[in-house]
């Protein structure tokens, strides 16, 4: 069971968490986001870029509606320079997590705590809602591929966190999670990222992934706590 790294998490990403469309201008690939936030909607360039070719890509997006805003992949320090030097500022730097699905599904799930679903439930849309995840984040979850689920948590007999996760090349990876205030430090997340597992393992899946900013460090120290280890990162650049 070959460790997949951060090139292949970037592709599992895409097919997890789509746009919806992209396109390459020359050696760089646009998106359209349709508002689904920058993961799907963020430039990538390819090796043999240009400042003309970013030049061209940034008037695109504007063209597009979409403010211009670049990923900055691992290894890819002189785009990050460029991109600098033509005023573009760092934004959500991110963090990939990751590990074996057999280290969350060493536990059984507790009677009623958590469910695999799928569509969600209004409950599941009404989480996402109250968290800022509305209509265009779910359109991408309905553009992800197969397999894929929600997951539903509940504590004190009452719905109280969802997530969204799918399955590519083998990494099932987790997005979209959120926890009701109300229900916040009572162990939702880590019993919605084991039920996730406990999916995932069903589903053929061999490893489990996350994406979390690294500013986020309660988030961080969940996900550290359950072995989910950082694979590699990654941020953005946005026009002012």
């Amino acid at each position: 069971m070959t460790k997949p790294d951060i090139q292949k998490l970037y592709d599992v990403t895409e097919a997890t968490w789509p746009p919806a469309a992209r396109f390459d201008l020359g050696p760089v690939t646009l998106r359209d986001g349709a508002g689904g936030g920058k993961r799907v909607s963020a430039a990538t360039a390819q090796d043999g870029w240009t400042p003309v070719d970013l030049d061209a890509a940034e008037a695109r997006m504007n063209e597009m509606g979409q403010q211009p805003l670049f990923m900055i992949r691992e290894g890819q320090d002189d785009l990050d320079a460029t991109l600098d030097a033509k005023g573009y500022k760092v934004i959500d730097p991110v963090y990939a997590r990751m590990c074996p699905v057999s280290n969350l599904t060493d536990l059984p799930i507790p009677r009623v705590t958590a469910f695999a679903i799928w569509e969600p439930l209004a409950i599941m849309r009404d989480i996402w809602a109250e968290g800022g995840i509305g209509a265009e984040r779910l359109a991408v979850m309905d553009r992800a591929c197969d397999p894929k689920t929600g997951i539903l948590g509940r504590v004190d007999d009452k719905p109280a966190a969802t997530a969204f996760a799918a399955i590519h090349d083998g990494v099932a990876m987790v997005h979209a999670v959120e926890t009701r205030v109300a229900h916040r430090r009572k162990g939702m997340g880590k019993w919605v990222m084991r039920q996730a597992a406990h999916w995932a393992a069903a589903n053929g899946a061999d490893w489990i992934a996350i994406l979390v900013t690294t500013g986020n460090e309660s988030a961080n120290a969940l996900y550290e706590s359950l072995g989910m280890e950082i694979v590699g990162k990654y941020h953005y650049r946005i026009k002012a």
